[in-house]
């Protein structure tokens, strides 16, 4: 019950300003709404129901039951259509191909090293159509180096709290996110604690290029602030926008 906590938590405390501009990166670069969009690592599905709202065929795949189940309330509450599939971008082997994927919040940068980010890249050019588009995001190494190491961010409510504290990785351009859970139980008349850590990697954009490069992607633009910037020095996210 505690995970499931865990989940209503994180989708209650993720910024909502983020999802609209993701809503709005797509609409710009998929102006086209009628084709099939694959949202890997959909979450709580906020995002998926955004898109669906703006009239996007879109379907949700995430490794958590728990954040897939939310995930199916938001779409209900919602009134829209959100197929959801319980699975894991390095083998989307059981499903067809989309017109466009799309993978936002970082999670690519969850994969513990590049040979599996550049596998979860080969799984979606192989279920993209031939014109098809994939959008991304990734924390750059600015942001594991510069920005994460001491970040700290706390929470809490009447029943509820929640500790947040990053530090450096142990590997280069990484990055780990020590978060506690604090959950009133009535009948034990104390908190319930759980912890997680959370362990985030990036790499040089180099990296990333070549991989896509692997993977069959031909057509890769990369900017900052949601597309409508050039990347910097200072920049802490990547977009791409690729294409075979």
């Amino acid at each position: 019950m505690i995970y499931q906590t865990f989940a209503e938590l994180y989708d209650e405390l993720f910024d909502p300003a983020m999802y609209q501009q993701w809503l709005d990166f797509v609409r710009r670069q998929l102006p086209d709404q009628s084709g099939e969009i694959l949202e890997l690592a959909c979450g709580t599905g906020r995002l998926g129901v955004l898109l669906a709202q703006a009239g996007y065929h879109v379907t949700g795949l995430d490794l958590s039951e728990n954040m897939l189940a939310l995930a199916q309330q938001h779409a209900e509450e919602a009134g829209v259509t959100l197929p959801l599939l319980a699975g894991n971008m390095l083998d989307l082997s059981e499903i067809g191909q989309f017109a466009a994927v799309t993978c936002f919040a970082d999670s690519f940068c969850y994969l513990p090293d590049l040979e599996q980010v550049q596998q979860a890249f080969t799984q979606v050019a192989t279920h993209l159509t031939a014109d098809g588009r994939f959008l991304f995001d990734v924390i750059t190494p600015h942001q594991t180096d510069d920005v994460y190491p001491g970040y700290m961010y706390n929470y809490r409510d009447e029943d509820r709290a929640f500790m947040w504290t990053s530090y450096a990785g142990e590997t280069g351009h990484s990055a780990e996110h020590d978060l506690t859970f604090f959950i009133w139980n009535d009948e034990k008349q104390a908190f319930d604690e759980v912890s997680e850590l959370h362990q985030e990697r990036t790499y040089e954009l180099a990296d990333y290029q070549r991989a896509l490069a692997a993977a069959g992607f031909k057509h890769v633009n990369v900017t900052a602030d949601f597309g409508q910037q050039e990347p910097d020095t200072q920049t802490t996210r990547w977009f791409f926008d690729c294409q075979k």
